[in-house]
């Protein structure tokens, strides 16, 4: 095995040096020198007794026997390449977060957030997906979901995040605004809705408002495109309060008179029943509770 061992650097400056025909491309490609990537080649000749490359002027090239024994030695180094390049692929992948979540929570609440975990946590690495369908847990898939919803989900554990609640906002230059004083008020703006669990009819109930006719003017399936939509003065919106926050620090919208609505659902952390969380992924989990209750 020792003898094995001792033939491997030569086996590797040989292969270099058939690969490109040429020993000082060859030390290049080895950081060693032009003559000691010669002096390797020399000792393999000598321990197998063939010539392995032609000499001449113009430099060198393969003999029969030469190129025999580098088809095998590129094989074999490319196979053991690709094998190192698997196990720190793997090594890598346990410093992978992958988060599945909703493309409103990630742009308005998450974003801005994510620096402070990125500099407290600089080694590890998310990967966030966007969508509205209840992700999978497969092998593979994401290691954690943020779902906003009832808080239990068949075969998947769910952590309480946080709360949120509900108040209408509107652009502050919208028509009509400087006319709303109370919440009954607020019914004569074109209204904007979207997909959520509780809409207009809720919080006018919430406020006391009875006999409002609230009439959807807009109706957009994603909450961030109804925030802009208000904020571009198409009309007033229903606002969650984790969401809304870029929109208000801006001033693109103000609040409306009226009560906060308390949330019908909430958001939760989800991840598989079975499966126990990486130490990456506990990391990121135990960083957005401290942020919530933050």
């Amino acid at each position: 095995m020792a003898q094995h061992r001792d033939w491997l650097p030569a086996l590797a400056a040989f292969e270099s040096a058939a690969r490109h025909q040429n020993f000082a491309h060859a030390a290049e490609e080895l950081h060693l020198t032009a003559s000691a990537v010669s002096h390797h080649v020399r000792k393999l000749e000598a321990r197998l007794g063939v010539a392995l490359f032609q000499r001449h002027a113009r430099g060198v090239s393969l003999t029969t026997e030469g190129r025999q024994l580098a088809d095998a030695a590129g094989i074999a180094i490319t196979d053991i390449d690709s094998v190192m390049h698997e196990l720190r692929a793997r090594r890598d992948d346990r410093q992978v977060v992958r988060v599945t979540t909703l493309h409103s929570l990630v742009w308005a609440w998450l974003m801005p957030r994510l620096p402070a975990f990125s500099a407290a946590h600089p080694e590890i690495r998310l990967h966030i997906d966007t969508e509205v369908a209840l992700t999978r847990f497969d092998d593979g898939r994401p290691d954690i979901g943020i779902r906003h919803g009832p808080g239990h989900w068949p075969g998947l554990a769910a952590r309480h995040l946080m709360d949120e609640s509900i108040f209408p906002v509107a652009a502050p230059g919208l028509a009509g605004i400087e006319a709303v004083h109370s919440p009954a008020d607020v019914a004569s703006l074109p209204l904007i809705a979207d997909h959520a669990h509780q809409g207009w009819h809720d919080w006018f109930r919430a406020a006391g408002c009875t006999g409002v006719r609230a009439v959807e003017h807009h109706v957009f399936s994603d909450s961030t495109d109804t925030l802009e939509a208000a904020a571009h003065g198409l009309g007033a919106a229903l606002a969650r309060e984790r969401i809304v926050e870029p929109w208000l620090a801006a001033g693109r919208l103000r609040r409306l008179p009226g009560p906060e609505m308390p949330g019908r659902y909430a958001y939760y952390v989800i991840r598989p029943a079975h499966r126990r969380l990486r130490p990456a992924a506990r990391t990121f989990v135990d960083w957005l509770l401290s942020v919530a209750q933050a």
